[in-house]
């Protein structure tokens, strides 16, 4: 019996190994950890439950039936951050460069059926050189059938991808089907086709990092909702996002004990608004104002940075937080912030988080470059999203909300719950100056009565009251009762229950 025991742990110890010492030197070298060492981070100490570690190809041509290693380049199983399950799957570089085959995909199909039959979270580690070539169609036979259970699994388990080493062809779009992509700052990378093949087709030369760096899909193109600075904080980084949400879309999300006061008051609020209606401020200082112990979980902080998105704690109880950014392009709306809110606000609906809206915007980004882009479509996922949204809704204006982007940021209309706003607002069609100078066009030539008829304008619109008058806005509150009257409406909300008309699935403007 004893000899047994010994094979089995010298075998274990084999593939704990992965490709060696050689190749764990080189990758520790280029500043990253192992696919291992980077689970161990991730999960609870010793809560981590290997799947298939003795697993190998099948392949036997090209002489890979002479190169085979125990777990095939990915390390596969389940475990706790914080006590609450999870499971992971992480590409090892250091066998075959992370290289996907089909045993190397079946491993992870299992653990994405898993999560998905017992409602927890799936994180994937992404360090990998793309499909493995030795295996031809069967390898991009692994990556669809990974495909498949992403979708299968969207709204259904949170998923969760982070890259950290290259990510390239096939390997990319597993991650573009999750609800949050994280990067690690120059040690990784993501692109459907690499350098050299850009420099073929296109005679464009471009390096790893400025093709698809952590740094370009966090602050240019969006596809990295954040961009950190080694392995460590972005494992870190991953943990604290989990606390916020629920296993699946069958639990509420996880309420924590708060050491702040639920009903507190903030009185510096009352003079965050500034006299000049055009002069900006920071929103995020009214967030994390009002927020449980000024604790703000930014998403794609660097990109679209006129709208915020992120989860918060308010009375203990997760919820999201979209706001606009007056201190960039004054919190207008255009296609880049309309899609990365339209992308939060369906995940918060999808896992029964509480959305809440704080609102300050002029109106949608005018120009040839917005409408040519398409706009109309990307705002119309805005307004999409929000009025299909069944989970408590509270909307708070602060300053302007004008034009359509009123409708859009979770209006009474679009079926929000409470609207509030503050002595400040301004809700109208549009500013005094532009709606006077349409109004009074015969007048334009002459500034006293332009300057009156603005005056009689802001005194006609630039207010609350004229929506409250209609029951648009349910109350106008005191700026320092901010936090009350939300922690307060989110208690009143608590046994909301609201349902969409049935159907296959709805069409979203994509």
């Amino acid at each position: 019996m004893q000899h047994i025991l010994e094979e089995l742990d010298r075998r274990r110890e084999q593939a704990r190994a992965g490709g060696g010492e050689r190749r764990i030197q080189s990758q520790h070298a280029k500043g990253k950890l192992t696919a291992r060492e980077r689970v161990d981070l991730l999960l609870d100490e010793g809560s981590f439950e290997e799947f298939d570690m003795f697993v190998e190809h099948r392949s036997h041509d090209f002489g890979m039936e002479d190169q085979r290693i125990a777990g095939d380049g990915v390390v596969t199983g389940w475990g706790t951050i914080n006590g609450r399950v999870v499971y992971v799957f992480s590409k090892d570089f250091t066998v075959f460069g992370g290289s996907l085959s089909a045993t190397h995909a079946q491993k992870i199909v299992k653990v994405q059926r898993q999560a998905a039959k017992v409602g927890a979270p799936i994180i994937g580690l992404f360090d990998a050189g793309g499909a493995r070539i030795q295996e031809g169609v069967d390898s991009l036979a692994g990556y669809a059938d990974i495909f498949l259970e992403n979708v299968l699994s969207s709204g259904v388990v949170p998923q969760i991808s982070v890259i950290m080493g290259p990510c390239a062809g096939g390997d990319v779009y597993s991650p573009a089907m999750t609800d949050f992509i994280f990067m690690v700052k120059d040690t990784s990378y993501m692109y459907v086709t690499g350098p050299d093949v850009v420099k073929t087709v296109t005679n464009e030369t471009v390096t790893h990092e400025d093709l698809g760096g952590a740094r370009v899909h966090a602050a240019k193109s969006g596809v990295a909702e954040g961009a950190f600075e080694n392995d460590l904080e972005a494992l870190t980084q991953v943990r604290r996002l989990i606390d916020f949400l629920p296993l699946s879309n069958r639990e509420k999300p996880p309420v924590r004990e708060s050491f702040d006061e639920a009903l507190r008051e903030e009185p510096s609020l009352d003079t965050l608004i500034p006299a000049n209606a055009n002069k900006p401020y920071d929103m995020k200082e009214l967030i994390l104002k009002i927020v449980d112990e000024a604790d703000f979980f930014e998403i794609s902080s660097e990109w679209a940075k006129n709208i915020i998105c992120g989860f918060a704690r308010m009375d203990g109880q997760p919820v999201g937080i979209v706001a606009n950014q007056p201190q960039v392009l004054a919190g207008v709306l255009d296609i880049d912030s309309s899609r990365k809110a339209a992308r939060f606000v369906r995940f918060c609906d999808a896992f029964n988080i509480p959305i809440v809206t704080l609102v300050d915007v002029p109106g949608f980004m005018p120009g040839t470059k917005q409408e040519y882009g398409g706009l109309i479509k990307h705002g119309a996922k805005l307004l999409f999203a929000y009025a299909e949204a069944t989970v408590p809704k509270i909307t708070v204006i602060t300053r302007k909300a004008y034009g359509g982007a009123y409708d859009v940021m979770s209006s009474k209309h679009l079926r929000g719950d409470l609207n509030y706003a503050w002595p400040t607002a301004e809700i109208a069609v549009m500013g005094a100056k532009g709606a006077v100078e349409i109004i009074f066009r015969a007048d334009i030539g002459d500034p006293d009565k332009i300057s009156a008829r603005e005056a009689e304008y802001k005194e006609r619109f630039a207010n609350p009251f004229v929506a409250a008058s209609r029951g648009y806005i349910d109350d106008v509150i005191m700026p320092h009762g901010t936090r009350k009257r939300i922690v307060r409406g989110l208690q009143s909300l608590k046994g909301k229950q609201l349902s969409n008309p049935w159907k296959k699935h709805d069409n979203i403007p994509l």
